[in-house]
């Protein structure tokens, strides 16, 4: 996975920072003092995306990505959403992480790592 610089940083929210990989992407959401407080992890693109999502103040967030298409209809293709989704497979995506985020900083990549291994399927 390689950073992509110069993204969109909104007004009032942490520092953002996206990494991408054509299968895998990652968002962290970073506070003033330089802590993680937050991550999406986007996984199994493009044929079947699931978000993996951690905040600090709630935890975890496990959805399928809904592109928006409409496949069976001439309507123009829709916004992706997030849809509750079951269980998260977290040691196959983490070892898939592991092997795709050697290019990030070892202290962001480890900890998006133990965040996926520490999840629990309830």
């Amino acid at each position: 996975m390689h950073e992509i610089k110069d993204i969109q940083q909104p007004e009032g929210e942490p520092l953002r920072r996206w990494f991408f990989d054509p299968a895998m992407e990652l968002v962290i959401w970073i506070d003033d003092s330089g802590d993680i407080v937050g991550f999406q992890l986007v996984y199994d693109r493009p044929m079947d995306p699931h978000a993996l999502t951690w905040y600090e103040e709630s935890g975890y967030y496990h959805h399928r990505v809904d592109d928006g298409e409409c496949p069976d209809t001439t309507a123009f293709k829709g916004i992706p959403i997030l849809i509750a989704d079951g269980r998260f497979d977290f040691r196959r995506v983490g070892a898939d992480f592991k092997r795709k985020s050697i290019e990030i900083e070892s202290q962001v990549a480890a900890f998006v790592y133990d965040k996926i291994m520490r999840f629990t399927n309830i």
